[in-house]
């Protein structure tokens, strides 16, 4: 048996749910029983038959719904590993600090190119980095201070799953200066990044090795959902860009967030109209259960 759960970033009505179970019985699939998770928020509609077929006929549905489709069984996970930049933060850290450089649209560019995937990431982050030398240090934490904005439902999704017992690893291609305070202000168990070289109270312009990327982000979904005595089914993974993929795909349910084309391809779910609340969602996990502070 399988779920499909349906997420409203506006409200969702008797009709959302009709027009569902309708879409699932035209791709082959038979529409069971409907919960409610929240009245007129998130609603879990089980069926049987192949979930593939129902999410390509959910997911063309009007409107602004997010849907995930699952197994029933095993839906609450006991690990989250999640990406920072345009994930669990409203912005770029690469960018914004080239925008302190008087360079943000050409770093911006690459950006946007190497999370679509067309760029190779180590070779364009040390390109983009090394556009930043000389950049005075302090600038990071002006950057943090003005810039950095956690994304709308981070908190109470990573709060939330600890206080059922889950574990929670940000693993980012950014910065330490920056994921290490994001990792404390959401919540995080601990966080994974790269380290920005200095000199002379400046940056250098290169990022030391190894580079996080990835390799790196799947190798550390792997390798914490072994430490924790878990299974890859277990396991949540959310993110945005190309880099993500490989952990999106060796998650039991990877998230495309807001995500790039080839990445929201790659994954289990996309969310692409509602906050980062939706996860809780999709695990089952009604609001008056979040953790919100």
């Amino acid at each position: 048996m399988y779920i499909a759960t349906l997420i409203a970033s506006g409200r969702l009505g008797a009709g959302d749910i009709s027009a569902a179970a309708d879409a699932l019985a035209a791709a082959g699939c038979a529409p069971g029983t409907i919960r409610w998770i929240d009245a007129g928020e998130a609603c879990d509609l089980a069926f049987s038959g192949d979930p593939v077929a129902a999410r390509t006929a959910l997911e063309a549905l009007p409107g602004n719904i997010d849907v995930v489709v699952q197994a029933a069984e095993g839906r609450a996970k006991s690990l989250i590993v999640a990406d920072m930049d345009s994930t669990m933060i409203t912005i770029e850290c690469i960018d914004e600090l080239a925008d302190y450089a008087g360079i943000k649209d050409q770093v911006s560019a690459v950006t946007e190119a190497a999370m679509r995937g067309e760029l190779d990431f180590e070779g364009a982050l040390d390109a983009r980095v090394a556009l930043l030398r000389g950049l005075d240090e302090a600038v990071l934490g002006r950057c943090y201070a003005e810039r950095v904005r956690i994304m709308p439902g981070a908190i109470p999704l990573v709060r939330t799953m600890r206080a059922r017992g889950a574990r929670a690893l940000l693993v980012s291609g950014g910065f330490t200066f920056f994921a290490d305070r994001v990792a404390a202000e959401i919540g995080f168990d601990r966080a994974i990044s790269n380290r920005l070289d200095l000199a002379g109270g400046a940056l250098a312009g290169t990022v030391a090795r190894p580079i996080v990327g990835a390799a790196t982000k799947r190798e550390a979904l792997i390798a914490e959902a072994g430490a924790i005595g878990v299974t890859l089914s277990a396991t949540l993974a959310v993110g945005d860009g190309a880099n993500d993929i490989p952990m999106i795909q060796a998650a039991g349910i990877g998230i495309a967030y807001h995500a790039k084309p080839k990445t929201a391809a790659a994954a289990s779910a996309r969310i692409e109209h509602g906050d980062l609340t939706a996860l809780l969602y999709a695990q089952g996990v009604p609001r008056a259960e979040w953790i919100t502070r």
